[in-house]
């Protein structure tokens, strides 16, 4: 063994043992008569200390020391082995090592394309090794409560067939069948369904997906989810049982304990008090209708406008002219796109209150409406004294979700959104289908394989628009971190569902026909759920990046520039898979 003890391992009980440390040089410090080495593992750091005058180290080198353990002069309470150092009698040179491009300390001066780039000196650093270990602590906690519960872990296939809804797939060519291709699964949807059928009851999977779609903070193209699956389920158990599996991940995890009832909101009523299909409810300023009172008095901006909808800022009436300004120009940038913003002061100044006891009004649009109209405006809004209401107003779903952004950045402003601070919730029904106008149908909001709620199957026929889907969404901190849903088991209304997705009978065939053939063999009611296993560590570790938390991430491009992957093939590869290049 090349060691007795790890670098985080030693404390002052070890005082006058002989151990052995192996690690990577963290520091170096010499001052003349003795030299301080900074040793570093996973584990730690343990101060050395050598009074060997010719030794010549640098940084990252890889060390052997034996030594004895003695009590520290200098003690450091900062580090877990702060009261100890190590005193060499042996040190032993294992690899030296050039000088790394960055420092790998708790705050790096390296760029992230640059640390990146270097992948795995990154990971020596203090942040990322809590992450790995955070995400490593988080899948044991999944498999130790679902295995109590009775779930099997199962592998699926990572070679599949394209799937034709959804994300684009990443395909892969096959050199035992020419000219065709497999995919890599955006999700084991139909296999875990599959599964069911076979009467493996309850199964999960910690899997690898793959979707070939643009990047953002909380999105890469290989992705990992928590799948899992439950025959003989309706709607209520799926959800009883993976509530309680929440809170046992934030106690086991986060030492967190929820002991309230996971709240639940239709999809609906998410969107009309909040502009959002995953809601960040750890703060308030929730949306009101403004319509009824905006219009016929002469603005012709909210006159001609589908839908009027504010909501109030706590304490934000003593915004400056060029904080409010700041506020416009954000809803006014391209990825929110609103044409302007309306805003309403609750002056707290008692002194030049319009009525007796009562808050002063000012708005972006007195002109236009007498004190008592922008007061109704403002009280339906919830404002108080020293409020900011802040309305937009144009197409009803465009103008929700506009005023989503702009509530996100206030509660940003106001430091609202506190990564230690957790409101799950439940998301339900769900439409079921979108309309998309340009290509003249519908689409699954979910996925094809989605369960309409029972007493909506009558619509399909009449409204499909209408139909609620028997679907449901786990959100904290405004962020989605699971989705599931009922799925169809009855072969009829499965292909019913495919027709109205615009799927002929030879599509359905030669794409679900597997599926579809297997519901005849006895299919069970089911339904699942998969969560965003990156999503999740994210979330538990405060960050709202979720590279943080992958040992080995993709770029914003999608590349991974430390194997500079993706890359060209040999000329001879791509002979043999019988692919031209155009």
């Amino acid at each position: 063994m090349y060691r007795s003890h790890t670098c985080g391992e030693l404390r002052a009980e070890n005082i006058g043992q002989t151990v052995t440390l192996a690690g990577w040089v963290q520091k170096v410090r010499n001052l003349g008569a003795m030299t301080f080495i900074d040793l570093r593992d996973r584990y730690g750091i343990t101060q050395i200390v050598t009074q060997d005058e010719s030794i010549k180290i640098g940084r990252e080198w890889v060390l052997q020391v034996e030594g004895e353990v003695i009590e520290r002069s200098a003690k450091n309470p900062k580090m877990t082995t702060g009261d100890i150092e190590l005193s060499a009698k042996k040190l032993t040179v294992l690899h030296e090592a050039e000088v790394p491009p960055f420092t790998i300390e708790e705050q790096s001066d390296g760029g992230d394309d640059l640390r990146m780039k270097y992948r795995y000196l990154d990971l020596r650093r203090p942040p990322l090794q809590r992450n790995i270990i955070l995400r490593h602590k988080m899948a044991q906690a999944v498999r130790r409560f679902l295995d109590g519960e009775g779930f099997l872990e199962i592998e699926t296939p990572y070679l599949v067939n394209s799937t034709p809804e959804g994300a684009r797939d990443f395909v892969v060519p096959s050199r035992m069948n020419p000219h065709q291709f497999y995919a890599l699964p955006q999700s084991p949807q139909t296999l875990k369904q599959l599964l069911m059928v076979a009467g493996y009851d309850r199964y999960f999977q910690i899997v690898r997906c793959f979707r070939d779609e643009d990047l953002r903070a909380d999105r890469q193209p290989e992705f990992t989810q928590i799948d899992c699956e439950m025959a003989f389920v309706e709607q209520e158990d799926v959800l009883e049982v993976f509530e309680r599996w929440a809170k046992y991940m934030f106690s086991e995890t986060l030492g967190i304990h929820l002991t309230e009832p996971v709240r639940r909101i239709p999809w609906s009523e998410a969107m009309e008090k909040y502009g959002s299909d995953k809601p960040d409810l750890r703060f308030g300023m929730e949306f009101s209708d403004l319509t009824d009172l905006a219009q016929g008095h002469g603005f012709s901006v909210f006159d001609d406008a589908e839908y009027v909808v504010g909501f109030a800022a706590p304490g934000c009436a003593s915004y400056t002219r060029k904080q409010i300004d700041g506020l416009i120009d954000f809803v006014k940038r391209q990825q929110i796109g609103a044409k302007g913003l309306v805003w309403i002061r609750l002056d707290s100044d008692p002194a030049q209150a319009d009525t007796p006891g009562g808050a002063a009004v000012k708005s972006s649009v007195d002109k236009f409406y007498s004190p008592d109209q922008v007061r109704a405006m403002a009280e339906r809004c919830g404002a108080r004294e020293g409020d900011l209401v802040l309305i937009l107003c144009g197409p009803r779903m465009k103008t929700l979700t506009q005023l989503s952004a702009l509530r996100l950045e206030m509660a940003e402003q106001l430091g609202l959104r506190d990564p230690h601070k957790f409101v799950p919730l439940w998301v339900v029904d769900f439409p079921l289908f979108e309309w998309d106008d340009e290509t003249k149908r519908y689409y699954a909001v979910h996925h094809p394989f989605t369960s309409p709620k029972p007493e909506d199957v009558p619509l399909l026929d009449s409204d499909p628009g209408r139909v609620r889907a028997n679907a449901y969404d786990f959100v904290c901190n405004g962020t989605e971190i699971g989705g599931g849903s009922i799925r169809i088991h009855d072969s009829a209304l499965q292909a019913k569902i495919f027709s109205l997705l615009g799927f002929n009978d030879e599509q359905i065939a030669s794409r679900f026909g597997f599926l579809i053939n297997a519901f005849k063999y006895g299919a069970p009611p089911h339904g699942g759920i998969a969560f965003g296993f990156d999503r999740l560590c994210s979330l538990f570790g405060g960050s709202e990046s979720i590279r943080d938390y992958i040992a080995f991430p993709k770029n914003n491009a999608g590349r991974d520039v430390m194997l500079d992957a993706p890359g060209s093939l040999d000329p001879e590869q791509l002979k043999e898979l019988e692919i031209k290049l155009g």
